[in-house]
């Protein structure tokens, strides 16, 4: 019968884990508002298409953790602009802008901030544990 409780290294091992997805999610939502007023390179071409990370669980030390398992674009509809001065202007004088909403981006990299941080105490919690433990023992 498997231990009903995982040792602390894998609580850090997962905690680990989901540091780099956060890690990963911010990276992606940092480039979603880099490209957000981008327009296409060509007449009538497409814009930057917003970029979604999608995770998965993953099993690490006998216990289930998080890693980035793809990035996929998001499909919703791009933004038009009456512009028929602009390069990127299509024959009826529309410029596809980027599906990116810089508040929604900016609303998920706060939660991805807050989850990193948790994650950041839930290892300093178990190293804590540790040492204490092994003050305990000293004695």
């Amino acid at each position: 019968m498997p231990d009903p409780i995982p040792p602390r290294n894998s609580a850090m091992a997962v905690a680990a884990s989901a540091l780099q997805a956060q890690q990963s999610r911010m990276r992606i939502i940092a480039e979603n508002i880099a490209n957000a007023q981008s327009t296409a390179q060509v007449a009538g071409g497409q814009p930057y298409r917003r970029q979604v990370p999608v995770f998965q669980a993953r099993e690490i030390n006998g216990v289930t953790g998080v890693s980035l398992a793809e990035v996929r674009p998001d499909m919703g509809d791009f933004k038009t602009e009456y512009d028929p001065t602009h390069p990127a202007a299509n024959a009826e004088g529309y410029v596809l802008r980027p599906n990116v909403d810089t508040l929604v981006e900016a609303m998920d990299m706060r939660e991805a901030q807050r989850a990193y941080e948790a994650n950041l105490n839930i290892i300093e919690t178990a190293r804590s544990m540790d040492a204490r433990t092994l003050d305990l023992l000293k004695k």
